[in-house]
């Protein structure tokens, strides 16, 4: 083990070429006092890109579900043409059990809303 001292370890740690300096701006006249402002990074600067992602991912949501209604009628289809029943209540509830554990209460609600679009579609 070492003994060095923080002082002594960073006198003996090479130290990094400092970056060249900006160069000057040329000298020139001073902005006039009527040019409009930038606009200044304040809290909600960020908002309107921060909802344009959300409106992505919505979209996004709503072609996932469209694509699982999709899915459950083919298997509703199916389970039909076997002679089985359109609504198989134990999946469903695996499946209301999965969301009220991955998102909470809410979660269930959600899930119901998705079971909802996605029967009866055959």
């Amino acid at each position: 083990m070492s003994t060095r001292t923080i002082s002594e370890t960073a006198t003996a740690t090479p130290s990094a070429p400092a970056a060249p300096a900006a160069p000057a701006a040329p000298a020139g006249p001073a902005a006039p006092a009527s040019a409009p402002a930038a606009p200044e990074a304040g809290p909600g600067a960020g908002i309107p890109e921060s909802r344009a992602g959300i409106d992505e991912l919505d979209a996004r949501i709503i072609a996932l579900i469209q694509e699982r209604m999709a899915v459950s009628a083919g298997i509703q289809r199916s389970r039909l043409a076997s002679g089985g029943r359109r609504v198989d209540l134990a999946r469903e509830m695996r499946i209301l059990s999965r969301y009220r554990e991955g998102l909470g209460k809410p979660g269930t609600a959600l899930a119901m809303t998705l079971l909802e679009l996605c029967r009866g579609r055959v």
